[in-house]
Formats: structure tokens, C-alpha cells, sequence
């Protein structure tokens, strides 16, 4: 997920500050603004300590490649409905897949909290066992129940995303930040590629079949498993274990008490601070106080627009990648597995991904401005192109449309991302993605229980993608509503600005001569009070 890992890249983001002598400015880091709350300054980089955190980068970059690497996942579908597992459209449009959603949103925000409590490399570990898990009851399995509890395990999967995304930043000093996270990500999309063209040459060159393919998948995620277990394990992280950083001022402070009173008073002292630090140390903390400063973003446009694309155009974007496996299958159900091209064309989709991704940084304009009628006109795109999916009975214009909607969305994350972070602090930058995805996910949630599930609707994927399409429409005609009123009201400004309100005629002042009875001192020295 790229959301945290932007989180640094902000012009709010943690800078390196000057080291101060403790006893001498004990009570400082109390007055600290809130985008350095709970944070320490870095110490020199040194030459062991740089290539220390250089070589936990690299290890970490190699682990995000390998943990990729799963050749047989674009063709999870296509083996769950061919004759090696046998279930039908239905049952895996309606009974397996929404399973994915729910468990989703439910792990997500225990997983979050934990990522960041246990420091990351627990929740990693966790992940790399739910990959295991996965393609072992892909490989051995073939009851429903057990594909929906690999449905489960990949949710743990998704949910777990941000703890490799974070990561990286409690490793490395703060003014790298934005350099590291392009390493990591690149690895990332690496994996996914190299993964996805593996796949199709095993499928459509090696003539392997789907259950063959699902163990070499299954051996590459148990390397990852290994890999996990072998991750440094960070000091820090961004809410939580923080009070080590408390810890070291209050015996600073106490340090230098006893050799101030060294009466007895100054254990005194310690005793009451450490009965009011235990009750308020909940309440101070920094996601507390993160919780607390959420209120002043809704409040800020640009960042409520941006949350709210990441909410509701992510939605629609992750409910496509769901189920459009299902819909080529529909749109042409090939008889030879060497004719299934998922893998190809997710690799091509990524590589346009990561393509409009790296452009997106290039475009200059003014996105207080025009970032209404960007996303609006974006979105109308993907609906034109979600209906042309829909309608369609061409299997490869199925996939192109499917690839340049991917890249349309890859496109417009890395400004959201950059929108979102360059106002907020790291902690509360990773806070606000948080709460975007969690909401996303509910929403997710409440159209598959309807449209997708057989508890609600049950549609099938046809009619599922005109939904998408009608959603999409939708936020289209939105967006490009208030991208008028925007854009009209920018201008009328500009155009008040401009002109004038009254003519005025410039009047030259000059000095007022008094009348000498005036300016005659009286006889206390005074002059008189006009």
C-alpha cells in the first residue's frame, strides 16, 4: 500500500533537529509542536550505523520482491473454476469471493494498531504464514469451506500490506525518507511484474497445470516465510512505544534533582510524577492526540476532497480487480489453460501502473485549482471503460480496458498521496490513510453484502460490472459538479481582485499650521491638548 509509505515525503514531514542538553532544557520537549510530538532527532550518521540501516533497507527491498513472487496468484480464479477444483461461476461470484471483503474489514483495524504496537515485524511474520496458508489450501483443498478460509487468510494478507509500507521508515533517518520509500516500492511492483510474467510463461509455454503452478507459488511464500523471520526488529515506531523517549527525560530530570536536593525531596518528587505519568500516559500519547487532531482535517479542502476520492474511488477500484477474473472468464471461457492470459495482462497493467505513477509526478498545475475536474473527468473515463467491460464479447479488448483503467487509478494515487501527506505530520499522515482505507472497506463492504453476496442480490458479474458502471457515473457527474462551482468561484475572485471598487482621487497631505495661541507653552510647560 502506498499510502504510508508516503507519509514522510510531506513538506510537514519529521526534520532533524538540533540535539539540546537535557538537563539544561529539560521541560522543551513538552512545548514541541505536534509535527515532532514523540519523535527524537537522529543521531549522526555514522558510518556503521549508515551501513547498518542501509543494509536492513536492501534486506527489506529483497523481502518485498520475494514476497511477490507468487506466479500462480493471477490465476486463482481459472483454477477454482476448472475441472482440477470444479466449482461453479455462481459459487464463486457470490459465496466465495465476497468472503475476501469481509475479512478484510474485519482484521484491518487490529491489524493496524498491532503493526504498530509489536513493531512491525511480528505482523509481517503473520502475513508471510497467511501466504503459506493460502496456497496450501489452494493445493490440498476442495471443499467451499476451505476456499473461503483461503479468502480469509488473503485478507489477513491485504490488511498486513502496511506494515511492510511502514517499515521502512523506523530504519532509516528522516532526511532519506522519501528515497527509501521509492526503493521499497519499486521492489514491490518488481515482484508483482517479474510474479504475473512468470505465471503466463509456466501457463502458456511450460504447459503446467494450475495445481503444479499453486505449489511453486507455495514454495516461493514459504522462502518469504524464512525471509520474515530473519527482518531487524525496530526500536521505534510511530504511535506506540514511545515512552522509553519519557522514560529517558524523567531520570535526566531526576538525575539532576538529586544533585539539586540530595535531601530526600527529590525521590519524593519522582514518586508523585510517576503516579500522575502512569494515568496520563494513555491520554498524552501520541495517537491519542493524532484521534484528537483528525477533527481539524475534515476542515481543510484539499484534504477532504482527497480522502474522500481515496474512499469512494478505491472502493470501485478494488470491487473491479475482485471479480474481473470472473468476467474474462465469462467473456471467453478458454478450453486450453495455454489461452488464459491473466498473467500477461496483469503484468502489463502494472508496468502501465507504475508508469502513470512515475508521470504523475511531472504534471504541474494548480491542484486547488482543477483537482475537481481531473478526478472528474478520470472518473468518467473508467466508467466508459467499465461499460465497454461490461458489453463487450472481445476477450482483448476486455483486457485493454481493464489495463487502462488500472492506470488511470495509479495515476491519480501518487497525488492523492502527495496532496494528503505534504499538509499533515507522519503520525497523522499514517492516521488519516488509516481511516481512509478503513472507510473505503466499509464501504466495500456494503455493496458486496449487496450486490455481490447471496445473502443480498447475488447478481451475477455482468450485471455487477453495470453497477460498477452506474457508481462510477455517479461520482462522475460529483466531481464534475463541484469542479464547475470550483472553478466558477476561483474566477470571480480573481476577477473582484482585479477591478477596483471606487475611484479615488490621491489628496497630498501636508503639515497644518496652528494658530500661535495654540502652540504657546502655558506657564507649567505644557502646550495645550488639542
Amino acid at each position: 500500500m502506498v499510502e504510508s509509505m508516503a507519509c514522510g515525503e510531506g513538506k510537514e514531514e519529521l526534520k532533524e533537529q538540533p540535539r539540546t542538553d537535557e538537563n539544561e532544557h529539560g521541560n522543551e520537549v513538552e512545548e514541541l509542536p505536534l509535527n515532532v510530538l514523540g519523535t527524537k532527532a537522529d543521531p549522526p550518521d555514522e558510518p556503521q550505523k549508515r551501513w547498518t540501516w542501509k543494509w536492513s533497507v536492501i534486506f527489506l527491498c529483497f523481502y518485498g520482491f520475494m514476497a511477490q513472487l507468487k506466479p500462480g496468484e493471477p490465476f486463482i480464479t481459472p483454477h477454482l473454476l476448472s475441472a482440477e477444483k470444479n466449482f461453479t461461476r455462481k459459487q464463486v461470484t457470490n459465496e466465495i469471493n465476497p468472503v475476501l471483503t469481509y475479512s478484510y474489514m474485519a482484521v484491518l483495524v487490529p491489524v493496524f494498531l498491532l503493526t504498530d504496537y509489536l513493531r512491525y515485524k511480528p505482523v509481517l511474520v503473520l502475513q508471510s504464514m497467511s501466504h503459506v496458508s493460502i496456497w496450501l489450501l489452494l493445493l490440498l483443498g476442495t471443499s467451499l469451506l476451505e476456499m473461503q478460509f483461503m479468502e480469509f487468510f488473503y485478507g489477513i494478507t491485504m490488511a498486513a500490506r502496511v506494515a511492510y509500507s511502514s517499515y521502512i521508515f523506523s530504519l532509516v533517518p528522516a532526511s532519506v525518507y522519501q528515497k527509501v520509500a521509492s526503493y521499497s516500492r519499486s521492489s514491490v511492483l518488481l515482484g508483482v511484474f517479474t510474479s504475473s510474467v512468470m505465471g503466463q510463461l509456466c501457463i502458456s509455454l511450460g504447459g503446467i497445470t494450475y495445481g503444479t503452478l499453486s505449489a511453486i507459488s507455495l514454495g516461493f511464500v514459504s522462502f518469504g516465510l524464512l525471509l520474515s523471520g530473519c527482518l531487524p526488529w525496530p526500536k521505534r515506531s510511530l504511535f506506540f512505544n514511545q515512552s522509553h523517549l519519557e522514560e529517558e527525560r524523567r531520570i535526566a530530570a531526576q538525575s539532576e534533582l538529586d544533585k539539586i536536593k540530595p535531601d530526600g525531596k527529590a525521590v519524593k518528587a519522582l514518586s508523585s510524577s510517576d503516579s500522575s505519568g502512569c494515568t496520563a500516559s494513555w491520554t498524552n500519547s501520541v495517537f491519542i492526540q493524532m484521534l484528537k487532531e483528525l477533527r481539524n482535517v475534515v476542515k481543510v479542502h484539499n484534504l477532504r476532497l482527497w480522502s474522500l476520492w481515496w474512499v469512494f474511488n478505491s472502493t470501485g477500484y478494488y470491487l473491479v480487480v475482485f471479480y474481473v477474473h470472473i468476467l474474462w472468464n465469462k467473456v471467453y471461457a478458454a478450453t486450453e489453460q495455454k489461452y488464459v492470459y491473466n498473467g500477461g495482462v496483469e503484468a502489463a497493467s502494472t508496468l502501465l501502473g507504475a508508469i502513470t505513477s512515475f508521470a504523475a509526478g511531472f504534471v504541474k498545475i494548480r491542484w486547488n485549482v482543477w483537482s475537481e475536474l481531473v478526478i472528474g473527468v478520470i472518473t468518467a473515463a473508467q466508467a466508459a471503460l467499465l461499460l465497454l467491460m461490461d458489453t463487450t464479447d472481445n476477450i482483448w479488448v476486455c483486457y485493454v480496458a481493464y489495463a487502462l483503467f488500472r492506470g488511470f487509478y495509479q495515476f491519480l494515487v501518487p497525488v492523492a498521496t502527495f496532496q494528503i501527506a505534504s499538509s499533515l505530520n507522519k503520525q497523522l499522515c499514517a492516521l488519516v490513510f488509516g481511516v481512509n482505507t478503513f472507510l473505503g472497506t466499509i464501504l466495500k463492504t456494503i455493496v458486496t453484502l449487496i450486490v455481490a453476496d447471496k445473502r443480498g442480490l447475488a447478481l451475477p458479474v455482468h450485471s455487477q460490472f453495470f453497477v460498477y458502471f452506474f457508481y462510477f457515473t455517479l461520482l462522475t457527474v460529483v466531481y464534475l459538479g463541484c469542479a464547475v462551482w470550483v472553478i466558477v468561484h476561483h474566477y470571480r475572485i480573481q476577477r473582484q481582485e482585479q477591478v477596483p471598487t471606487e475611484v479615488t482621487i490621491p489628496v497630498e497631505l501636508g503639515a497644518v499650521e496652528m494658530p500661535a495661541s495654540e502652540t504657546d507653552p502655558l506657564a507649567n510647560g505644557n502646550a495645550v491638548k488639542t
